[in-house]
């Protein structure tokens, strides 16, 4: 993996080409962002909801087939219930939202991660979002109490039940949540911090990491084709020469 803080590139228009078949976007820093302005946190969230929507359409517009968003991690279940409950609430407004308009933007929405704890009529909304967008050609995956490594452990489980043993990186890659994507090409995290938290940490394995201390509602189209211009300037090996 690459890893690199971000600098400030400028260049002509983007264009984008099979090199950069998938982004996704660890989207961190809403309750900073709010509480750095005497804001309630969860206003921080709902700010965040919409560089949210206004990001991942313009991803699609210059060509990207596949965007895929950190919105709820299996850790977050510990943050106050009001802000779970505000980021439930962004969520379920976003859903309703765009099973008005995804066809329009030509999206197909997954989600990635357990949805056992959620209730039966967010459960059911979310279903709906994925039939109704099923023939969209743009995929747009949402990671809702998700975690990197039990998505692990589930694809292993699911593969030894298919096959009873011998295992192979195939097995767990037909299993994995993101199995009707390809793995992501560069993956962006703002707030400032370094590491993965858990986020697709098998498909990441030869993603180029891309990280900006700018908190994610700060986040406009001019700092996505920073991300993507210093992408093209780096030399993608895959453990080759």
């Amino acid at each position: 993996m690459s890893i690199f803080r971000k600098k400030q590139i400028k260049g002509d228009k983007i264009v984008i080409d099979e090199r950069l078949r998938h982004i996704a976007f660890i989207m961190d820093g809403n309750g900073r962002w709010a509480t750095r302005r005497a804001m309630p946190r969860e206003l921080g969230h709902r700010a965040g909801a919409k560089v949210f929507k206004d990001l991942s359409i313009y991803c699609g517009d210059i060509g990207i087939k596949t965007v895929t968003v950190y919105a709820f991690s299996t850790e977050n279940w510990k943050r106050p219930q009001k802000e779970i409950d505000a980021i439930m609430t962004l969520l379920e407004e976003y859903l309703f939202e765009a099973l008005d308009t995804m066809k329009e933007r030509d999206a197909q929405i997954h989600f990635l991660g357990d949805r056992s704890p959620f209730s039966d009529k967010f459960k059911a909304l979310m279903e709906r979002t994925e039939k109704e967008s099923a023939e969209n050609g743009r995929v747009l995956n949402i990671a809702l109490n998700y975690g990197g490594r039990d998505e692990i452990v589930r694809a292993a489980n699911l593969s030894f039940i298919e096959k009873g043993g011998n295992i192979t990186e195939d097995d767990i890659d037909r299993h994995l949540y993101t199995a009707h994507c390809p793995p992501p090409d560069l993956i962006v995290r703002t707030g400032g911090e370094l590491r993965l938290s858990n986020f697709l940490m098998w498909q990441s394995a030869y993603s180029e990491l891309y990280f900006t201390d700018k908190y994610w509602p700060d986040m406009r189209t001019s700092d996505v084709d920073d991300a993507i211009r210093d992408f093209y300037r780096r030399k993608r090996r895959f453990g080759g020469v």
